[in-house]
């Protein structure tokens, strides 16, 4: 993915284990409606793996999860996190280039892809929108989230403005805590592209 505006220090991804989030932002009640045995998975930006393990668990043992991040600690955190609970042959790890998620292998393989907490730090959410459009498959969908602390409502707004010319379409808005968020789908091939709606 291309290098965050500000970068979250590796550091940080221990405080955000926290069992203390799980009361707000519990990774089963997020994610459950959403991933069945079997998919393909993406997360960008996954930090130690609040959420990745949860998605692990649901694809099963036919699934898998491909986390992508910037940051080599983060990845090194969630590969022994997920070794200790028996899921690592279930998550794949990524380190992104600067200027890419090298996504190209996965193009129209992805069935569900969840974007926690991360567009705010890209430079250029259009080229992370288009990336993931490329990857998922028709009909696929991203789950998007971002912090209500960080992200005022005109901000995610213009995120997904841009998701939207990437060719998402909004599909419903998940309630999850202190977070603004939006369910976005792959338009099929030929249909005509929408524009993902404004907070409202």
């Amino acid at each position: 993915m291309p290098e965050p505006k500000r970068i979250c220090p590796w550091w940080i991804g221990y405080l955000l284990l926290s069992p203390l989030r799980r009361w707000r932002q519990n990774p089963h009640a997020i994610l459950e409606p959403h991933v069945a045995e079997g998919m393909t998975v993406l997360e960008p930006g996954p930090g130690m793996g609040f959420f990745t393990l949860e998605l692990a668990r649901l694809v099963g043992p036919t699934g898998r999860v491909v986390a992508v991040d910037v940051q080599p600690k983060m990845l090194s955190a969630l590969r022994r996190r997920a070794g200790r609970v028996g899921l690592a042959e279930r998550v794949e790890t990524r380190q992104a280039a600067a200027e890419t998620m090298g996504l190209d292998d996965l193009a129209g393989a992805v069935d569900f892809a969840l974007a926690f907490a991360v567009v705010h730090e890209l430079p250029d959410a259009g080229h992370f929108f288009e990336e993931v459009h490329a990857a998922l498959r028709p009909g696929g969908r991203l789950l998007l989230a971002e912090p209500r602390g960080h992200v005022k409502e005109h901000a995610f707004a213009e995120t997904l403005a841009a998701a939207g010319r990437a060719g998402f379409v909004e599909q419903a808005r998940p309630q999850i805590g202190k977070s603004h968020t939006a369910l976005l789908v792959r338009e099929e091939p030929h249909s005509d592209r929408g524009q993902a709606h404004p907070p409202g």
